[in-house]
């Protein structure tokens, strides 16, 4: 409707203008080179519009030949790029469905029709690798590391493959210089922290952790458990340096931020002993003790009251099983203490409640031993022993990565490496390691305190 009404305003307009000059007839006379014209001055407008007219169209026809290589040329990479996105994607594809030549294939054609290197170089690092040629995706790693543009996406990929590789100091000295191009990248963050843990420079790794936890790349609960063991990690290093003070204070610090986490309570009670505060370290291990019962901490409590007659001793192990009645460590370790003290019935009592809770070869063992002890009877100790030895095996400091076990806890894994993978549990495959506090010579690096 509307368009019908705009069309009978133009026509309108129109047949007006026609009729006012039809009102004002006039002649129009040019004189030029010795000629003169005369016409009526409407024929003379027409002749005015249709000269301009012809004008435009040919202004129109010669710019548009003009115009046509480019336009030519326009069309031919608009087709060219449309090409070379396209053997992008196939190549992607091909990534993603493990075809390998299709996918070096489709890096070439790319390489060759698109001028990004970025994504091109990445397509073809990309393959290489899924063809095993790591030497030639480092290359193409190294060659984006030219270009502003693409020197992160290299340093990933040299990361990546150092890391893969096992070259740990490599892997270090990349994720440094990685941080230095984009600071708050949160994967990055938490990469570079499990490097500077794994080699031993506690201090750099408690920095980078509270970044990498601010940058959600590591959850806060997690992040304070990391944070308890790299404090337990510098208290060992001044100890070695004899800085007992400082030991003292990062075990007290850790202890703080989880009362409950074993190697914390045990390390701090232990400087405690060693500085003569005894009644601090007897608190703390009942503090620990009510959240984690453990034998580490029944060791450390014993001492601590071995100058106690073997009664008043049982009555002060009394106060673990107050702490935690359920558990099977509070039991053998009043059992264990009445056994010293010649309380036979009351240490068949906490053993026969141990093994209701849970048997397990120390409780067997320790029945073998009331056996012995109160009976003088060798074959029901025998009896207790075979039990023993068919039993599931006792829980001891084993990794989570390696299935490696030890004896002592500590804040790396003598056998792979691993940070804070060392759990209290049963293992399931031993596996012959070093003391997990020594740091491996390549990983080693000089610790602040």
């Amino acid at each position: 409707m509307i368009r019908a009404l705009w069309f009978l305003l133009k026509v309108a307009v129109v047949i007006a203008a026609a009729i006012w000059l039809a009102d004002r007839p006039g002649t129009v006379s040019v004189h030029w080179l010795g000629y003169a014209i005369e016409a009526p001055f409407w024929v003379a407008l027409l002749v005015t519009l249709a000269a301009l007219g012809i004008a435009a169209l040919g202004y129109r026809l010669i710019r548009g030949l003009i115009r046509t290589p480019q336009r030519i040329r326009r069309h031919s990479r608009a087709r060219r790029r449309e090409r070379g996105y396209r053997a992008l994607t196939q190549g992607m594809v091909a990534i993603a469905a493990g075809d390998a030549p299709t996918a070096r294939k489709m890096a070439r054609k790319a390489d060759g029709l698109l001028n990004e290197p970025p994504l091109t170089m990445l397509l073809s690092a990309q393959a290489a690798q899924l063809q095993g040629d790591e030497r030639a995706a480092k290359q193409y790693f190294q060659a984006m590391l030219e270009r502003p543009e693409t020197a992160f996406l290299g340093m990933r990929g040299l990361l990546t493959q150092a890391i893969k590789s096992g070259d740990r100091v490599e892997a270090l000295t990349l994720a440094r210089k990685a941080r230095g191009l984009q600071p708050n990248t949160p994967w990055l963050l938490g990469t570079l922290y499990d490097l500077e843990a794994q080699s031993g420079d506690w201090a750099a790794a408690e920095g980078t952790l509270q970044q990498a936890i601010q940058a959600g790349a590591i959850p806060t609960e997690e992040g304070r458990r990391h944070r308890a063991v790299l404090l337990l990690e510098r208290s060992f290093e001044a100890e070695r340096r004899g800085r007992a003070d400082s030991a003292l204070s990062h075990a007290q610090a850790a202890h703080d931020m989880m009362p409950g986490f074993v190697p914390a309570a045990v390390r701090l009670a232990r400087l405690q002993i060693a500085a003569d505060r005894l009644k601090p370290a007897a608190k703390v291990v009942e503090r620990a003790w009510r959240q984690s019962p453990h034998p580490e901490l029944a060791e450390i409590y014993r001492s601590l009251v071995s100058s106690y007659d073997p009664l008043a001793r049982v009555r002060l192990f009394q106060k673990l099983v107050r702490q935690a009645p359920d558990s099977a460590e509070s039991h053998l370790a009043v059992a264990q203490a009445a056994i010293e003290a010649q309380l036979w019935g009351e240490a068949r009592q906490h053993l026969n409640r141990a093994m209701e809770i849970g048997p397990t070869r120390r409780a067997f063992r320790l029945m073998a031993e009331l056996d012995r002890s109160e009976r003088h009877d060798e074959d029901a100790a025998k009896d207790w022993l075979a039990k023993a030895a068919n039993a599931p095996e006792d829980p001891v400091w084993t990794c989570n990565s390696c299935g490696a076990v030890s004896h002592n806890w500590g804040g790396l894994c003598g056998h792979c490496g691993a940070f804070d993978s060392l759990t209290w549990k049963a293992p399931t495959v031993a596996v012959p390691v070093m003391e997990p506090t020594d740091i491996p010579p390549a990983l080693a690096r000089p610790a602040t305190v």
